[in-house]
């Protein structure tokens, strides 16, 4: 059901442990038809408050990046996933407990018409000048996404 080759994510997950990442997190870009992105908005009282993000989340023990993003995308979202497309890189950053953590982003698309929120405090189907609310980190996932949209 995914397009994405095993051996691409078997490289990925090298790669982290390669560089001492001890925390694998996976990040969706969910766009609409116009191009819109949704962000999640995390509480103003939990690690990194306030700021807006990709819907997102931590790999589990013995669970695939694919596996992983279909859970997280259903958990934060109500949303479920039908598809993953292609893989738009990653950026590294240290968890609220000082993990080194290492977040792989991918296009996801999604059925479902309702946001239901379980862990952030708002979302936004953001338009290009509303996308530069995110981390710089995630400014360059979404620029590398417009780039393979083209």
């Amino acid at each position: 059901m995914s397009s994405l080759d095993t051996a691409l994510l078997d490289d990925l997950a090298r790669a982290a442990e390669r560089d001492g990442i001890a925390k694998a997190v996976v990040g969706a870009v969910i766009a609409d038809e116009g191009g819109k992105v949704l962000l999640l908005h995390r509480p103003a009282d939990d690690y990194l408050g306030g700021l807006w993000e990709l819907p997102s989340g931590g790999v589990d023990d013995g669970e695939t990046l694919v596996e992983a993003l279909r859970r997280e995308v259903a958990e934060e979202t109500g949303l479920t996933v039908t598809a993953i497309g292609g893989y738009l890189g990653h950026f590294d950053y240290r968890s609220g407990s000082g993990r080194a953590t290492r977040q792989f982003n991918f296009t996801a698309t999604v059925t479902g018409e309702t946001v239901t929120l379980t862990e952030h405090d708002a979302h936004l189907w953001a338009d290009r000048t509303q996308q530069n609310q995110v981390s710089s980190a995630v400014q360059a996932v979404l620029d590398t996404w417009r780039d393979q949209a083209v």
